[in-house]
């Protein structure tokens, strides 16, 4: 099971990302397990300074911005 974060406030956009992780995943019938980080010194602690922010096990792959269907599903 692959371990997704999104970092952000919570914003329009950081929902939507979280959302476009759980409906890809579903669609492609991978089990992955979404954390929603919203704590700024948990955020700053990778290196983020622009959210939304994708974490897929560990490793920042996203930020500043909603990513892509396809980048998404590269990452699941």
């Amino acid at each position: 099971m692959k371990t997704i974060k999104i970092l952000g406030s919570g914003c329009k956009k950081c929902l939507e990302t979280a959302q476009l992780v759980q409906t890809l995943a579903d669609e492609k019938s991978v089990m992955v397990n979404i954390e929603k980080v919203t704590d700024a010194a948990q955020i700053m602690a990778y290196g983020v300074m622009s959210t939304p922010a994708v974490v897929v096990d560990d490793k920042v792959v996203h930020k500043g911005s909603v990513p892509t269907k396809e980048q998404l599903a590269a990452w699941i």
